[in-house]
């Protein structure tokens, strides 16, 4: 196996579980995060953990950001530039906006970076088990560099273009994301409605089963909230940001979308009445 290395900004959710299983599978693996002490236990499968972005990603052959939005993957690899060497990898994992892929890819070509566009599906479990999809643009010829990262973190990737500055996998992203996110809110409202007319959740639940309308993510998403156990996957604060850089896009475009708007407009009362830390389901709460 090509050993790489491998700085990773961000150890959230997914960034964590990225770095982990990258120093488990033998990679040199940096991690970074604004909060020294959740990247932390790191340490002890074999990730370094370090004071700041420029430490991280000096000599890494490729840079993993993986962070809350656009603005802080701009501030942090604002941070690491002074260590930044001319050919490195970044592979740019953060779901952010359209306008925001035009920024960064515009900050790679200052620094005279490669710009890889490679947001990722799945949610905690598949992010620890390494079977994430990733969603990348890139050159032809660097994609071989990208594969050791690539099949550590992911059951797969799908490429989408050829030059990631043109959004093209982040484009994709929005759109599987506007699909979860509206089944998760329709999740939450249906329960709602069957404790507000009486109606046991798990009748519910058994007229569906096994039919067009049943799907193993609604019933992920409805024990969760049967059982109270919020314990984030995707956490709301981060589904309202989506969900906004979904209209965002939309509005781009000239499309309306009165569905995502709804629902973005519920995820921030989730937010707003102390659900924000919490999986997403907790969109439950908004009704």
């Amino acid at each position: 196996m090509t050993i790489t290395s491998v700085a990773v900004l961000g150890t959230g959710i997914m960034g964590a579980a990225m770095a982990r299983n990258l120093a488990r599978a033998g990679h040199d693996v940096r991690a970074w995060n604004r909060t020294r002490s959740k990247a932390e236990p790191l340490a002890a499968d074999g990730v370094r953990v370090v004071d700041d972005p420029a430490e991280a990603v000096a000599g890494a052959d490729v840079v993993l950001t993986i962070l809350f939005d656009g603005r802080t993957v701009l501030e942090t690899m604002r941070q690491a530039a002074p260590a930044l060497r001319p050919g490195t990898l970044w592979a740019q994992s953060t779901t952010v906006s359209l306008d925001d892929v035009d920024e960064l890819g515009g900050f790679a070509v200052d620094h005279g970076l490669i710009f890889v566009d490679a947001p990722v599906l799945g949610t905690r479990q598949p992010a620890e088990a390494g079977r994430l999809l990733v969603l990348a643009a890139a050159p032809e010829a660097v994609r071989p560099a990208l594969a050791p990262v690539f099949d550590t973190i992911g059951a797969r990737t799908t490429w989408v273009g050829d030059d990631g500055t043109t959004g093209a996998a982040t484009r994709l992203k929005l759109v599987c994301n506007s699909w979860v996110l509206a089944v998760t809110n329709g999740i939450a409202e249906a329960l709602s409605l069957a404790q507000g007319l009486d109606v046991d959740p798990k009748a519910f639940l058994g007229a569906i089963a096994g039919g067009p309308l049943d799907m193993g993510y609604l019933q992920v998403k409805a024990a969760a909230i049967m059982s109270g156990d919020f314990t984030p996957s995707f956490a709301t604060v981060t589904a309202e940001k989506d969900a906004r850089l979904i209209l965002a896009a939309a509005e781009r475009a000239g499309i309306s979308m009165d569905v995502a708007a709804a629902g973005a407009e519920r995820f921030r009362r989730a937010v707003e009445r102390g659900h924000g830390d919490e999986d997403m389901a907790a969109s439950y709460f908004a009704g």
